[in-house]
C-alpha cells in the first residue's frame, strides 16, 4: 500500500467547501445523499466521502446539485467565499 502524500486529495477544489457547508447546515452525509437522489444525482456514500476528501472529481451536474441543496452560489463551492447575494 502506497503512503498517502497529503492530508487531502487534489482531484477537486470544492470538496472541502461542500463538507464545511454540509456540517454548517447540520446535515449528515446520509441526508445529503437523499437530497442528491431527489435531485436526480445517483451518488453513493463512498463517492460522497471521496468528493469531500478531494480524492474524486466532481461532475458539473453534481456541483450544480450541491449548490442548490446547500443553498449557495456555485462560486462559493469553488472558492469558499460567500456570494453577496447568498440565499441563506
Amino acid at each position: 500500500m502506497r503512503p498517502k502524500q497529503s492530508e487531502i486529495g487534489g482531484k477537486n477544489i470544492s470538496g472541502k467547501h461542500i463538507r464545511e457547508l454540509r456540517i454548517k447546515a447540520g446535515m449528515q452525509q446520509k441526508e445529503l445523499l437523499v437530497k442528491l437522489w431527489q435531485n436526480g444525482v445517483d451518488l453513493d456514500a463512498s463517492s460522497l466521502s471521496k468528493i469531500e476528501g478531494q480524492t474524486r472529481r466532481v461532475l458539473d451536474y453534481e456541483l450544480l446539485a450541491f449548490a442548490e441543496i446547500l443553498q449557495v452560489d456555485i462560486r462559493e463551492l469553488l472558492t469558499g467565499i460567500k456570494s453577496p447575494a447568498r440565499k441563506k
